[in-house]
């Protein structure tokens, strides 16, 4: 395939060393300072920018009917909108908080363990996440999804940061250097404690989920998850 990279960081150089390695030609690379895109050249793009900078990006793509794959979080206030534009445009679209294909699997075991705790209310939940000094938003898009994930198997109503409510899912968010990206989900109470952990070791496992989501979505229409690209049902 032919791929557009929006974003050229860290992220965007570690998705054009897996791309090619499997055999794919990356046909630009939109930055800061890109004036001008050329769409036509593109197969797929896959976008790993900024909160800021997101939203035109996809919308962009839609618009000249190019399949895109998003890994950028903090824009989802403006999810429904590129949902709406690519229904319209009769494009194709996944987003994801996180692809690596080890989370999406760690999403999975955090809604069934979810589930089962649910009938246990005296578990008390919480979730904490820790990244490297540079990432822009907090918490993480990952740690929202596993919040999120309890929250539709359980009696929990929302999330919180730090502390919470009764009925909120509290969510600690920690920064430190050299870290790629450590969420731990724990349920304690006054006799135990059950906690599972995902932990990236690099960022090679985001890089490649991405590749292989843009490789599952070319020649598709509609919006899709990471569900659907590993057949989790």
């Amino acid at each position: 395939m032919n791929i557009g990279l929006f974003g050229y960081g860290k992220m965007g150089k570690m998705i054009e060393k897996i791309a090619i390695q499997r055999n794919h030609t990356i046909v630009a690379k939109v930055d800061v300072d890109t004036r001008e895109v050329d769409y036509t050249a593109m197969d797929t793009a896959i976008d790993f920018s900024s909160p800021e900078a997101a939203f035109n990006n996809i919308k962009s793509c839609l618009e000249h009917n190019v399949p895109v794959i998003s890994g950028t979080t903090g824009w989802l206030k403006d999810y429904d909108k590129v949902i709406s534009l690519c229904k319209e445009k009769n494009g194709a679209f996944i987003y994801a908080s996180n692809f690596s294909l080890g989370v999406n699997l760690f999403f999975e075991l955090n809604s069934y363990l979810a589930k089962m705790m649910s009938q246990l209310p005296e578990y008390r939940v919480s979730i904490e996440e820790t990244h490297h000094l540079q990432k822009l938003d907090a918490p993480s898009g990952t740690a929202i999804t596993l919040a999120e994930g309890i929250i539709e198997n359980s009696d929990y109503k929302g999330w919180e940061m730090e502390k919470s409510q009764d009925q909120h899912v509290p969510i600690i968010s920690k920064r430190i250097a050299d870290e790629y990206g450590t969420h731990v989900v724990s349920y304690e109470n006054l006799v135990d404690e059950i906690v599972i952990k995902h932990k990236a070791n690099n960022r090679e496992g985001f890089a490649l989920g991405a590749v292989v989501a843009a490789e599952w979505l070319n020649g598709k229409k509609g919006v899709f998850t990471m569900k659907d690209v590993l057949n989790l049902g």
